[in-house]
């Protein structure tokens, strides 16, 4: 098992956005969260990466606990995130955010091998390579999210809502890079509004409601279950 919450609570003030979930990620598993806005499902990818402070639980990576563990610490453990909103640095070129992804490592043949990795990936970056980054697209500035995020070497790499406010085309572009990136040999956990995109390539997923997990079973179990597919994929 590479990544265990335990009964994880966390707290905003006096209001306890997540309320002793559990959740495992196995190595070499796409894992899907799932939920509704406000479910908690950043928030859970905000305590998993040591954003947020957890008011109970522990959380357990490779073996170790890593609850009370600074964020950086967790990044140099093998545990990356690709943020919400792309969050990339708009006035860097798209060579400098992916920089800044491997600024922890001091390898640097390991650190050129994985930049030209990502510009294979990803070879709408190497296009546009020594453009800002806040000139790219919505689309191309995910894939930039994602590719700055794996120049970390993540063992774990987090992705949270990485379809959110892009087309059709681009989504599908998207899910299938995951799934490769899952292919060369990296575990994902995957917060996801778009649940038939996610539940599709997950070998198992969890569904959030209000700080709770009240379904998990694999992608397809969940795919066909009635009660998701009214929820969730707008199926009666």
């Amino acid at each position: 098992m590479l990544l265990e919450l335990d009964n994880v609570s966390v707290s905003y003030g006096r209001i306890e956005a997540l309320h002793g979930i559990s959740l495992t990620v196995n190595e070499g598993e796409v894992v899907a969260l799932i939920g509704a806005n406000g479910a908690g499902k950043t928030t859970t990818m905000r305590a998993i990466s040591g954003i947020r402070a957890l008011s109970g639980g522990r959380i357990t990576f490779a073996g170790e606990d890593i609850s009370k563990l600074r964020a950086d610490l967790r990044v140099v453990r093998g545990l990356c995130q690709s943020p919400e909103g792309r969050q990339i640095f708009p006035g860097m070129t798209v060579l400098e955010n992916l920089d800044m992804g491997a600024y922890t490592r001091r390898d640097h043949a390991g650190i050129a091998a994985d930049l030209e990795r990502v510009l294979e990936m990803f070879p709408r970056l190497r296009e546009r390579r020594k453009q800002p980054g806040g000139t790219l697209s919505g689309g191309e500035q995910q894939m930039l999210a994602v590719g700055r995020a794996l120049m970390s070497r993540p063992k774990l790499l987090l992705l949270d809502e990485p379809s959110m406010g892009l087309a059709p085309m681009i989504i599908q572009q998207i899910f299938d890079i995951i799934v490769e990136i899952n292919q060369q040999g990296t575990t994902v956990l995957l917060v996801e509004q778009n649940a038939q995109q996610a539940l599709s390539r997950a070998h198992r997923a969890y569904v959030l409601e209000t700080g709770r997990i009240v379904k998990e079973g694999t992608g397809q179990e969940l795919l066909r279950d009635p009660s998701i597919k009214e929820a969730y994929l707008g199926v009666a």
